[in-house]
């Protein structure tokens, strides 16, 4: 007994000492009785760990690794020593300790270790990180190999690391694992990386070679295939399955079989996936294989798509199609007119033109006067020769055109702060799964619970302590240096985690001047936080806020501050600081003359203030005089989000009176200088745009670094500040204009939807300046920051709204900068083909420069196509010879 208890010790000063190596030898010494009693030591050390902090991290992952060697060995249970391995917090990400776990478990039975390694594969990070530990024990235990993800991807990576054709040819699991591995919904990254074909690691081409030697079945394999790219995903995860279905290639009988799964695949699937499917029911179609009623059925779907090349193809196989056998044209020719409706007019003029060519093969009258009730979805240009094939009346020219545009969006009101504790605390729980979802939201709350503190402190916090409970920020931390965290640190404050001198001196601290806007707009929120905070903390005799909008965009009507600063006088209560300068940047301008007087008239310094502020003969919020952008130095590239330098208008009101957390917005008597380097991310950016709901034009250039460095990487939500501009009050100019274009000029599809509702908005309340949009579109496209298929995508969108003389202005601005540019600008052809669908929809003349010579050209581009288009629709004489553009 003496022997083992100095070997135990021994065992646990190797743990603790991190010498996983030493481990297995001196579990070796030890009986299954002395195993099993130290566990529960093994477990204390473990929990010991735990709360290790940073400073120990070394110390800490050596004493882990040893901890489950360790704790391996000494587990009798599979389920147990299956946990143990397992653990998150006993990881080994480096695999160092895996040797010493395979030594520890080598006198384990085979079911023994076939349990342990089954429940191993089901964890993903140790099936996927530790392959080589898991399938170690399958081997030794002789069970069937796992097929969960993870090891699979675990399988994928260990294999990829060499000759893998070789690899995978003296592998046993290969037959059993590649089948589960094509049903795989994320491709794992080794099957996608390699170069092509000839690269040794192409998983494809490896695959291929096994099929032919009869080691792989090589309908097992076009079966996953087909099943895998049916079931869609992403383009990168059907890249392999496609590769390898190509290189499989399919025979007839397998081409004619799963017609219904290339019908389902040319219909939804990716791009690269049903031009795949095209191609294998064109090769049917024209061979006899594909009934008339399945290429109609496959036409209708393949030309409802936007993918031009999927479109124009398909009108070519149609052609082929009615060539051979034209007495189809009464099935497939209604199935032509969908492509009437298709955004490229070049394709309207292929579809019509392949129906005037086989209209004659259609002899029931009803189902030709279908056909010509099609003609409506053809655009203008084309229509004079639908009206002519199908013997119909010339369009009129005139008829006068009306602009659509969208119901100048009325200001929503807010809804009052919860007058109930029960609602106050529903809406307090919502609130804290996201404390700055929106400025309506974290501004009732914040009123609510001022209120509710004023009338009932003690049973307010009793509530929010039962509610949050265990929450991590109603510990005492640190809700001052670091920021704030909104409403959640009043709550903080409510129920005794924050001192409230610590609130009070951060609340009246000089903030300095701030790095960049963004900063300056967070330091806003944060004081009126801390301001809150103090107020509930001390319970100071406030009965509500000032500062709460009145309207969902931040705003306040001006009667209504000016009842509140009554209610006020009548409490004896004096106006906090940050919430009445708050206050003051919110008020709205309807009825500003007539509240004026009747602030004065309250007789209180608070009502003075806001009385001039009214009644001043211009607006007191601090404005912005230009825009500037910056160059990279070393690239030469212009980033609009590098560098973006405002200039601030003096407003001595906002320097001299207000709190030191507003006084940036002041500027000086030289004027200030505003930029901001970089990209910024902050948690509380939905509630930037309430600070200055009455001057978008600064709001529009605080914002923009945020705006153009989301668009320059292409991140998703980049324009999430558009719809609050477009919506807020004050004129706008520059700043705007030029959110507005990076806008529409974003990467991503819901972006650039964003950034057209502001667009039609901005339209709509008059406000919109298509010359101003133009000039800062030029510049942006100019130095690359806006893609012009991007933005021509927008522009579309925007003109199928019905707002086709609004974006006509903007592109008609746009296009001479364009046509002028040195080299030829890749899209330009787009913005060309939405002009003159603007055009020739809305009327309009005049000359674009540089668009005769253009239009002049010799050749049938797209883009040369589309000029001479436009100068068509605009009445622009070409009196360039194709010679002399030549």
């Amino acid at each position: 007994m003496t022997g083992t208890t100095t070997t135990v010790e021994e065992l646990l000063g190797a743990v603790r000492a991190g010498s996983h190596e030493k481990v297995p030898g001196l579990l070796a010494g030890l009986d299954a009785a002395a195993r099993k009693a130290v566990l529960p030591k093994l477990g204390e050390l473990r929990k010991e760990v735990r709360g290790w902090g940073w400073d120990r991290w070394s110390e800490q992952r050596a004493v882990r690794c040893a901890l489950r060697v360790a704790g391996a060995g000494c587990h009798t249970g599979p389920a147990a020593a299956a946990a143990w391995i397992g653990a998150r917090d006993l990881s080994d990400w480096g695999g160092n300790t895996v040797d010493d776990v395979l030594r520890v478990l080598a006198d384990r039975d085979a079911d023994w270790l076939a349990n342990v390694g089954r429940r191993l594969a089901e964890r993903p990070s140790v099936a996927e990180d530790e392959y080589r530990l898991v399938h170690t024990l399958v081997v030794r235990s002789g069970c069937p190999a796992p097929t969960t993800e993870a090891y699979l991807r675990g399988w994928t990576r260990t294999l990829t690391n060499g000759r893998l054709l070789d690899r995978l040819r003296e592998d046993p699991q290969t037959p059993v694992l590649v089948p589960y591995l094509l049903a795989l919904t994320e491709t794992p990254d080794r099957l996608t990386w390699s170069a092509g074909p000839e690269d040794p690691g192409h998983w494809p081409t490896a695959l291929k070679a096994l099929a032919e030697e009869g080691l792989l079945d090589r309908t097992v394999l076009v079966d996953g295939c087909v099943s895998r790219l049916l079931r869609g995903g992403r383009p990168r995860d059907l890249r392999f399955p496609l590769a390898l279905l190509r290189l499989l290639g399919t025979t007839d009988e397998e081409r004619r079989s799963r017609i219904p799964d290339w019908l389902g695949m040319a219909a939804d699937a990716p791009s690269p996936v049903a031009a795949y499917a095209q191609e294998v029911l064109a090769e049917l179609a024209l061979s006899g294989g594909l009934a008339v009623r399945e290429l109609a059925e496959m036409s209708g779907a393949v030309l409802f798509r936007s993918e031009k090349k999927l479109v124009r193809a398909q009108l070519t196989l149609l052609g082929k199609a009615l060539r051979r056998e034209p007495g189809a044209a009464a099935e497939l020719l209604p199935v032509v007119t969908d492509a009437f409706g298709h955004e490229d007019t070049t394709v309207q003029e292929r579809a019509l033109a392949l129906v005037g060519r086989y209209l004659k093969h259609v002899p029931d009258e009803q189902a030709r006067r279908e056909l010509a009730g099609a003609a409506e979805l053809l655009s203008p240009v084309h229509r004079a020769a639908a009206a002519e094939l199908f013997g119909l009346a010339a369009p009129a020219d005139d008829v006068p055109y009306v602009e659509v545009l969208p119901p100048v969006p009325e200001r929503r009101p807010l809804a009052p702060a919860a007058g109930t504790l029960a609602e106050l605390m529903e809406d307090l729980v919502a609130l804290a799964r996201n404390p700055y979802e929106s400025v309506e939201e974290f501004e009732r709350a914040l009123d609510g619970v001022v209120r509710l503190a004023h009338l009932d402190r003690e049973a307010l916090a009793a509530a929010v302590r039962e509610a949050f409970a265990g929450a991590y920020w109603m510990e005492h931390r640190d809700h001052v240096s670091r920021g704030s965290e909104g409403v959640l640190t009043v709550l903080a404050a409510l129920v005794g985690a924050v001192r409230p001198q610590q609130l009070d001196i951060a609340r009246r601290r000089p903030s300095g001047t701030p790095s960049c806007a963004h900063e300056a707009l967070t330091r806003v929120i944060d004081v009126r936080a801390w301001e809150a905070a103090w107020l509930v903390a001390t319970a100071a005799p406030v009965p509500f806020l000032l500062a709460t909008p009145t309207h969902h965009t931040g705003a306040i009507d001006p009667p209504v501050l000016v009842e509140r600063l009554r209610e006020y006088r009548d409490a004896g209560v004096e106006p906090l600081p940050v919430d009445l300068a708050q206050s003051l940047l919110r008020k709205a301008d309807p009825a500003a003359a007539e509240a004026a007087a009747d602030a004065a008239a309250l007789g209180t310094r608070a009502g003075t203030r806001l009385a001039e502020w009214l009644a001043a003969d211009e607006s007191l919020a601090p404005g912005t005089r230009f825009l500037a952008r910056g160059k990279d130095r070393r690239s030469g590239r212009w980033w609009l989000a590098d560098r973006l330098v405002v200039a601030v208008r003096e407003r001595r009101a906002i320097r001299d009176e207000f709190p030191p957390a507003f006084q940036w917005l002041g500027g000086s008597r030289t004027e200030i200088v505003r930029g901001c380097n970089g990209y910024h991310w902050s948690g509380l950016r939905p509630l930037w745009p309430g600070v200055l709901p009455d001057d978008r034009e600064t709001l529009a250039a605080w914002l923009l670094p945020t705006l153009a460095g989301g668009a320059e990487w292409e991140e998703r939500g980049a324009a999430w500040g558009l719809t609050a501009l477009a919506e807020a009050d004050g004129p706008i100019g520059p700043a705007v204009h030029t959110a507005l274009a990076v806008g529409l000029g974003c990467r991503h599809v819901e972006d650039r939807l964003t950034a057209v509702d502001a667009l039609l908005v901005l339209a709509s309340r008059g406000e919109l300046d298509p010359s101003l949009l133009a000039a800062r579109l030029a510049e942006l496209v100019a130095e690359g920051t806006v893609k012009p298929n991007r933005l021509a995508d927008a522009a579309r969108t925007a003109a199928a709204t019905g707002a086709y003389a609004t974006v006509r202005a903007v592109l008609l601005g746009l296009l001479p900068s364009v046509l002028a540019a040195p080299k030829p600008v890749h899209g330009a052809g787009e913005l060309l083909a939405v002009a003159a669908e603007c055009v020739e929809r809305s009327g309009g003349s005049g000359e674009v420069a540089g668009l005769a010579e253009l239009a002049a050209r010799r050749g049938a581009t797209q883009l040369v196509t589309q000029a001479r288009r436009l100068a068509a629709a605009l009445g622009q004489r070409t009196d360039h010879t194709p010679a002399e553009a030549a």
